[in-house]
């Protein structure tokens, strides 16, 4: 049902593109609408003809914007996005947390600068040095 509608969605949109492009503009620059004394309609015949269609198919357009987007709330869960998100902010795979081990989700470029190491952690005490 939703692709069907999806595709009349994208044939009046494209129909509404071509009907604005075919209506006059002020200074007449891309209007193809007008004619001579033997066309089939005359410049005021025309543009009314291309004013209602335009108004026909931008409610057309706003009817099946809506539709769609019935359709696709009725399809998934109730509740925002925000509702998803858990509450602790410990999540191992969360987007924008450090991966494991240190590393980067991103890829490295090759001849990229590497990260830095961190120094490994002070020693809690004296060491002692011993000969093995």
């Amino acid at each position: 049902m939703s692709a069907v509608l999806l595709v009349i969605h994208l044939l009046i949109a494209i129909a509404l593109i071509v009907t604005v492009l075919l209506q006059r503009s002020e200074g007449g620059a891309l209007g193809i609408g007008g004619g001579g004394a033997g066309a089939l309609f005359s410049s005021r015949g025309t543009a009314n003809v291309l004013t209602r269609s335009t108004a026909v198919l931008a409610v057309a357009f706003f009817i099946t914007s809506i539709s769609l987007t019935i359709l696709a709330r009725q399809g998934s869960h109730a509740g925002s996005v925000f509702d998803r998100v858990p509450a602790s902010g410990t999540q191992q795979n969360a987007p924008g947390a450090p991966a494991p081990g240190g590393g980067s989700v991103l890829p490295r470029l090759p001849g990229a600068p590497q990260p830095q190491q961190s120094a490994p952690a002070a020693p809690s005490g004296p060491q002692v040095p011993t000969n093995d």
